[in-house]
């Protein structure tokens, strides 16, 4: 079962910083899940004190520090600290990072605080940054059109190409629109059966939006090897070797994986990248023989729910997740068109 009270939050808080203690090499992701489980016990000082601590880190060492000061901030502003808040979120958007979630948290902070026209900005800022014209929309991108759409419903705006773009991608049986309609905080307090029927469909609408995003908290994700790792792990496992032919085919054939995931449909891909003592160190604690290529999927799927998978696609002018340096476009995505 889900925690639900705060004292249920703050148990769940302190599973996971003793994780994080046993596992230091997932330490950012298991602080971040800690600090949401504290903010929602009410302990928002110890969740900004996990925020600190974590950014006390040298920044290259940290795998999301914007997405981290953003959470910070959104967390400060809850009790009574905007004007630090405010510098921080202003801090974000002068550095402008490639990371989605980071200007989603950002700019759903501003509109909390009813500061409709910043959200606004920070959104399309994002926007602006992260989707270049004609690219396919990365999954967590999409959040950002979205909410962008909302806030632009709230303050009155007409529909551009974005907010087109954002009710293309939308999928459920109500449209973004309707759900994102002002109006609608006036029939919540109407005694007509049929707007209240209608509310009570859009609600569902939307309920099931989140539970659907609630099923999926990691990526579906494909488990990588550098080529030093995949070398050190056939010389130490030949059995993986059926698996495993060269690794230029294993490059090939994860991309083309995702491709195929990503055509039957399936949300929210990632790509989790594997290092022979983590694979051993897990096999172990599975209590089963790194040789067995069934563990391979396991393996992904923990390494994704510990927060290690990196979203496919990226951004054609981002660099390709196999690591050479080259732009997507220029190197596994070559093809994608």
């Amino acid at each position: 079962m889900r925690p639900d009270t705060p004292a249920e939050h703050t148990t769940e808080a302190e599973r996971l910083l003793r994780t994080a203690a046993q596992y230091p090499e997932d330490h950012e992701p298991l602080f971040l899940q800690a600090a949401a489980h504290l903010e929602l016990a009410g302990d928002r000082a110890r969740a900004t004190a996990l925020y600190d601590e974590l950014l006390t880190s040298p920044e290259s060492t940290l795998d999301a520090p914007h997405l981290i000061k953003a959470l910070k901030a959104a967390n400060l502003w809850e009790y009574g600290h905007e004007a630090e808040a405010r510098a921080i979120l202003d801090g974000l958007r002068a550095a402008g990072p490639l990371d989605a979630a980071a200007w989603e948290i950002a700019a759903q902070t501003l509109e909390a605080h009813d500061e409709l026209e910043s959200a606004h900005d920070f959104f399309s800022a994002a926007l602006t940054l992260l989707l270049a014209p004609g690219e396919e929309v990365p999954y967590a991108t999409q959040a950002l059109l979205t909410g962008r759409h909302r806030v632009r419903r709230l303050t009155g705006f007409g529909h551009d190409a974005w907010d087109e773009l954002a009710d293309a991608l939308h999928t459920a049986a109500v449209p973004l629109d309707e759900l994102h309609d002002p109006k609608r905080l006036w029939s919540l307090g109407s005694s007509d059966p049929g707007e209240l029927r209608a509310e009570i469909t859009r609600l569902r609408a939307e309920l099931g939006a989140y539970r659907a995003a609630l099923s999926r908290p990691f990526p579906v994700a494909v488990l990588h090897w550098s080529e030093d790792e995949l070398t050190e792990l056939l010389s130490a496992y030949p059995e993986l070797g059926q698996e495993y032919a060269d690794h230029a085919d294993h490059l090939s054939r994860l991309e083309a994986s995702l491709r195929d995931l990503h055509a039957t449909g399936t949300p929210n891909l990632g790509i989790v990248t594997g290092t022979v003592p983590s694979y051993e160190a897990f096999a172990a604690s599975e209590a089963a023989s790194p040789s067995d290529p069934g563990l391979l999927p396991q393996y992904a799927t923990t390494l994704a729910a510990r927060g290690r998978a990196v979203p496919w696609p990226p951004a054609r002018s981002a660099d390709c997740w196999c690591g050479t340096g080259r732009p997507y476009r220029h190197c596994h995505g070559a093809t994608a068109a």
